[in-house]
C-alpha cells in the first residue's frame, strides 16, 4: 500500500506528470526542462527530487551535468507501464515532445556545425589525445581480411587508410560535409575501392548486413544515444561481423566538452560492455589503452551472432 501512494502522490502534480510524459521518450539535462516546460529551475529541480525519490525517475551525472529519464527497470518502471495508457496526450504534453525533439535535433546540428568548424585541425587535435597509441593500427589488427569494412564517424579518412590493407571496399560515414571532403582528398588514389558518404548514425546510409566490419572510433562519446547508434550498426552488419568500438573510460575533464565537442564524458567499461550486450552484440574482446592528457582507451571487439 505506502509504495503505491508513493508513486501515485508523486503524479499528482501537472507539472510533474509532464516531466514523466516527456523523460519516458528522452534522456535530457535539467536545463533542456528548464527550456521545455517554461519555468524556472529551482522550480522543476523541485518536481525532479520529487519523482526521483519516489523511484520513477533516474539521473545520471556527467562532469557537472545532471541527465535524468524515466525509470528503466524494476518496480517504477512496472508502475510507469501502467499508468502511461492512460495519459493523454493534450496539446500541453504534446507541445513537450515536439520542444524535446528539436532540442535532440539541435543537439546534433550544433555538433555538425562543431566537427565542420574544426575539420583542418581534426587530425592534429587527435594526436594531442592518443598521444603516441596508434589507433587506426589498432582497428586493422583487429579486421579479418573482409569484402566490405564501414568506419562510422570516419572524419578525414585515417583509419580507412589501413582498414583498406585488409578490406576489398571501405565505407566510410560521417556526418560533417568538411570531414568528408578533407577525407575525399586522402583517397584520390585508390578511390574505387572507397565509398565515403554523409549520414547519420542513428540512421546508416548502408543496407542491411551490407558490411562483413565495422568501427566506430572516439565518436559514441559525442552522440546522445549511443544506445541507438550500436542497434543501426548491428542492423547494417552480416550475422558473424565483428564491430570494433574504442572509446574513452569515464573522466572528468570538462575542457573536452569545448576543445572536442565531447557530450559523454567517458563510459565506464561495464556500461560500454552493456550498451553492445542490448544492442544484441556478444562482446568478444576488451582491453584497456592509456593515452594521453589522463586519458584512457576502451578497444572492444564484439560480433553480431544472431540475426
Amino acid at each position: 500500500m505506502s509504495l503505491a501512494l508513493q508513486y501515485f502522490k508523486a503524479l499528482s502534480d501537472e507539472t510533474r506528470l509532464r516531466l514523466i510524459h516527456v523523460l519516458n521518450r528522452h534522456e535530457l539535462s535539467v536545463n533542456e526542462l528548464v527550456s521545455i516546460l517554461e519555468m524556472g529551475q529551482s522550480r522543476v529541480s523541485r518536481h525532479l527530487k520529487i519523482l526521483t525519490g519516489a523511484g520513477l525517475l533516474t539521473s545520471r551525472r556527467d562532469g557537472l551535468w545532471v541527465f535524468y529519464s524515466a525509470a528503466a527497470e524494476g518496480d517504477g518502471r512496472a508502475f510507469l507501464d501502467a499508468v502511461t495508457p492512460f495519459v493523454t496526450t493534450d496539446m500541453v504534453l504534446q507541445a513537450d515532445l515536439d520542444m524535446a525533439q528539436k532540442i535532440i535535433e539541435e543537439r546534433a546540428l550544433k555538433t555538425r556545425q562543431f566537427f565542420n568548424a574544426i575539420a583542418e585541425d581534426w587530425d592534429e587535435l587527435n594526436r594531442e589525445v592518443l598521444g603516441g597509441f596508434d589507433l587506426a593500427g589498432a582497428v586493422s589488427e583487429a579486421m579479418p581480411q573482409c569484402e566490405t569494412a564501414v568506419d562510422l564517424g570516419c572524419g578525414t579518412g585515417s583509419v580507412i587508410e589501413r582498414m583498406l590493407q585488409r578490406s576489398q571496399q571501405v565505407i566510410g560515414v560521417d556526418g560533417s560535409p568538411r570531414m568528408l571532403e578533407l577525407a575525399r582528398r586522402r583517397f584520390v588514389e585508390g578511390a574505387e575501392r572507397v565509398s565515403l558518404r554523409i549520414g547519420e548514425l542513428d540512421h546508416l546510409p548502408l543496407r542491411d548486413g551490407e558490411a562483413d566490419f565495422a568501427s566506430i572510433n572516439m565518436v559514441l562519446h559525442h552522440l546522445s544515444d549511443p544506445g541507438v547508434a550500436l542497434g543501426e550498426i548491428r542492423r547494417v552488419l552480416r550475422l558473424g561481423g565483428q564491430l570494433m568500438v574504442t572509446d574513452f573510460d569515464r573522466h572528468d575533464n570538462e575542457r573536452m566538452r569545448s576543445d572536442y565537442g565531447d557530450r559523454w564524458l567517458g563510459f565506464e567499461g561495464v556500461q560500454l560492455e552493456g550498451l553492445l550486450r542490448e544492442a544484441g552484440f556478444t562482446v568478444r574482446e576488451c582491453r584497456r589503452q592509456g593515452v594521453a592528457k589522463g586519458l584512457a582507451l576502451h578497444l572492444m571487439l564484439a560480433e553480431k551472432t544472431q540475426q
